[in-house]
């Protein structure tokens, strides 16, 4: 379904096609608002195979301008739903991301919940841009892996571009920058409860925790997406 500038997935995640090499990116607000000013983070998402609507914005826009009722799949939703199948399917999975005490509570985590998947993990430097070092380092421990599955966690808009500018050298079936699903699922950060998910207010308790990163998703570009919404309707009609 065409959401304004971009094409977002509205099926199951059951109705994904898996024989083929994808890579699968969330859209929600902010990220479409910070798009709008960062091309190559544009060119990432709308290049993405698989794009789904990780935001209630992107859900009441698929309301609101296609008369259309979808469901939110945030990244942790897509994180478990590919865990239990890899897990299924005796699969590999690698994450590329976050630090090291984040990653080693995933692994431990992991092999105890889902004792058939063979997990390996990487934390990059922490900096601003890597280096051609950096980066052959990162390609070159992935590809030795061989992973089914690779999820990348070094928050937005960094993660997708990252994915996006190597993803030809990249060895995998499905790759994903999931970001916060990292923290949620290691227990670093907690998810907010299921009745604010049902009610579209999932932002709520996250930026009660977290206000001093949170604020400007919520507070900035949560406007200008209502905004952009309201323009694109009165064009379309």
């Amino acid at each position: 379904m065409k959401i304004m500038d971009y094409e977002v997935f509205v099926e199951i995640l059951e109705k994904l096609d898996f024989s083929k090499k994808q890579i699968i990116n969330t859209l929600n607000p902010h990220s479409y608002i910070t798009a709008k000013s960062d091309k190559l983070f544009m060119e990432a998402l709308k290049d993405s195979n698989i794009l789904i609507p990780d935001g209630s914005g992107i859900v009441i826009a698929a309301k609101l301008l296609n008369k259309k009722i979808i469901n939110k799949v945030a990244g942790a939703d897509l994180h478990y739903f590919l865990l239990n199948k890899m897990n299924q399917e005796n699969g590999k999975i690698f994450y590329m991301g976050s630090n090291q005490d984040t990653l080693d509570k995933i692994e431990k985590k992991i092999k105890k919940e889902y004792p058939n998947i063979t997990v390996q993990s990487y934390s990059p430097p922490f900096k601003a841009e890597f280096t051609e070092e950096d980066n052959n380092i990162i390609i070159n421990l992935i590809n030795k892996f061989n992973p089914d599955v690779l999820f990348i966690g070094m928050t937005a808009p960094k993660q997708e571009k990252w994915l996006h500018e190597h993803k030809d050298r990249l060895n995998f079936h499905i790759a994903s920058a999931i970001g916060a699903a990292f923290d949620f699922y290691a227990g670093k950060i907690r998810r907010s409860p299921q009745i604010f998910i049902n009610l579209h207010l999932e932002w709520l308790p996250r930026l009660l925790n977290e206000p001093k990163r949170l604020w400007r998703r919520n507070f900035i570009s949560t406007p200008l997406f209502v905004l952009e919404m309201i323009k694109y309707k009165i064009q379309k009609n």
